[in-house]
């Protein structure tokens, strides 16, 4: 994302590149007050508290730019938008799917192929209007005809049919097997958006059908939200007002939570662990988020086209030892593209997969070097996005690269120049970049989008070119694309672990850390909830945050 507020390039969804957030719209573990604990007082969810009516104050690493869900592609955005706006389906306190809007569970037919899912009846917007499948269809059509950079997140959908007012039809273009991550985006008012589609996106105008309204908005000074009076779900918030504040600087980030200028502040950077854990009525809440961090190699041109000089690279460092010294303990190593809570629920071969990174071994690097021919003048080039984890591993790459004889350098972008870079596949560009990537808790969301060879990801969400600069690259390719389209979760374990095991020995990324959903919390914020999806959560089935006496 740029500095425009952590935007996305074109085609990349809000939930996809993490180019800042610790894992905001990113995926569930939890733990305890100054470790990890996922929240306070949980499940006291029922309807008002009169001793806790505060309004809850948060800050936010960045701040929102845009609140028009069809078109929204910036974490800070979502975060906001979230609140107001609800889907067909929401995760549950993990990564679990579970109804919103929608009433049970869709009735699947033509061997995948079928959607059809009916409305709860209840279900309104804030207006006190009806949320109808007519709604529903335009909220997932309008991404694509508007040619958002959302579209590609809706791009398995062939058809999609108003059956009557509360019950709609998706016909797919194939068995797309995460569809019920899909069925979890944003449905809007078509009405109401169609006639000031400008106020919508400025939050003017903006209507949902979530616990919250949009009240105000000052870009880089606060947005704020108030409780739905009239929100047809349960439980009703407790939490009268929020207000989101930008405060980009980590240190002033914590020293608004010691003096209670913020109640809850956002991504806790390794360094002040233990200054927030210190804050005598403060504990921090946190939770893996479902992202993936990495280095990548430009596999189409120039020396790293070659694996021998990826592998003798993997050679020149110790990304365990990175990962221990710049990125713990807001974040984990991590030794594929998916999550750990991803691999574990599909019985992947985690110790396998851990084995193939080398230890770091300069004389390797200089034999394979020496191997491959690079020349002894060459300089390899290390993109890095203006995040300081991420640069301080590509400096250790650099590093052993210049150890072993070769000279390398880092050249650290501001988000706009970076992703345009990366995904030139231009040696003069780039051999090497890191990155972030976050998805829905599935394996496809980690694969396709990196991995894949086709219009929607080369060269827009997939800087490697490795599938299209060798046959295994090929092959890696194909089996992601066939692992979306087919049902049986056995063959699908099967391709995914096939494809992954052989990019994990080509190298074509050298994954890296997951990094959590971190949060400092003030103890008179009762109920709060740090999500693996979703970021944070407020008035839920399971949480229902309140302020008490400050």
């Amino acid at each position: 994302m740029s500095d425009k507020n952590n935007t996305t390039h074109s085609k990349l969804n809000r939930r996809r590149v993490l180019q800042g957030l610790g894992g905001a719209g990113i995926a569930g573990l939890a733990g305890c007050a100054g470790g990890s604990d996922t929240g306070t007082d949980s499940g006291n969810t029922d309807g008002g508290n009169e001793e806790s009516n505060n309004k809850l104050k948060m800050a936010l690493v960045k701040s929102p730019i845009e609140f028009d869900p069809i078109i929204a592609n910036d974490v800070p955005s979502s975060q906001v938008i979230d609140r107001i706006v609800e889907g067909l389906y929401t995760y549950d306190e993990s990564t679990g799917i579970v109804p919103a809007l929608a009433k049970g569970e869709p009735e699947v037919s033509k061997e995948g192929k079928r959607y059809v899912v009916k409305l709860n009846s209840d279900a309104t917007y804030s207006n006190g209007d009806k949320v109808t499948a007519e709604d529903v269809k335009y909220s997932y059509t309008a991404p694509v005809t508007e040619e958002t950079e959302n579209a590609s997140e809706l791009n398995m959908i062939d058809t999609i049919t108003v059956v009557d007012e509360e019950t709609v039809q998706f016909d797919l273009k194939y068995a797309y097997a995460p569809f019920m991550t899909t069925l979890t985006w944003y449905v809007v008012p078509k009405s109401v958006r169609e006639e000031d589609k400008d106020a919508f996106k400025s939050g003017d105008s903006l209507i949902g059908s979530g616990p919250f309204v949009f009240d105000s908005w000052q870009e880089g000074q606060y947005a704020r939200i108030k409780a739905n009076e009239n929100y047809w779900g349960e439980p009703k918030p407790k939490v009268p007002e929020i207000e989101f504040v930008p405060v980009t600087e980590a240190t002033t980030r914590v020293t608004t939570l010691k003096n209670s200028e913020n109640d809850v502040i956002e991504e806790i950077p390794p360094k002040q662990y233990p200054t927030v854990r210190n804050i005598s009525d403060a504990s921090i809440q946190e939770v893996p988020g479902i992202g993936y961090f990495y280095a990548a190699f430009n596999c189409k041109e120039g020396p790293t086209a070659d694996p021998k000089v990826r592998e003798a690279i993997d050679y020149a460092f110790d990304m365990d030892q990175a990962v221990s010294s710049y990125i713990e303990p807001t974040g984990i190593r991590q030794y594929s593209p998916y999550p750990k809570s991803i691999s574990e629920d599909w019985g992947f071969p985690l110790d396998e997969w851990k084995s193939i990174p080398h230890s770091k071994d300069i004389d390797k690097t200089k034999s394979l070097f020496d191997e491959a021919g690079v020349s002894d003048d060459y300089s390899f080039q290390v993109i890095v996005p203006p995040d300081d984890k991420r640069e301080q591993i590509g400096i250790s790459i650099s590093t052993g690269i210049k150890e072993a004889g070769w000279d390398a350098s880092v050249q650290r972008l501001d988000w706009g120049a970076f992703l345009d870079k990366y995904v030139s596949g231009s040696e003069d560009d780039y051999n090497i970049y890191t990155l972030g990537w976050s998805g829905s808790p599935d394996p496809d969301a980690f694969s396709y989008f990196l991995f894949g060879r086709d219009e929607d990801t080369l060269g827009v969400t997939n800087g490697t070119y490795y599938g299209n600069n060798s046959e295994s690259g090929k092959e890696v390719s194909e089996k992601f694309i066939k692992a979306r389209q087919m049902l049986d979760r056995d063959k699908r374990k099967q391709l995914y672990t096939e494809a992954t095991t052989t990019l994990l020995e080509d190298r074509a990324h050298l994954p890296a850390y997951n990094l959590k959903n971190s949060f400092g919390v003030k103890d008179y914020v009762k109920d709060f909830h740090a999500h693996p999806v979703d970021s944070f959560t407020v008035a839920t089935d399971y949480n229902n945050l309140s302020v008490g006496t400050k």
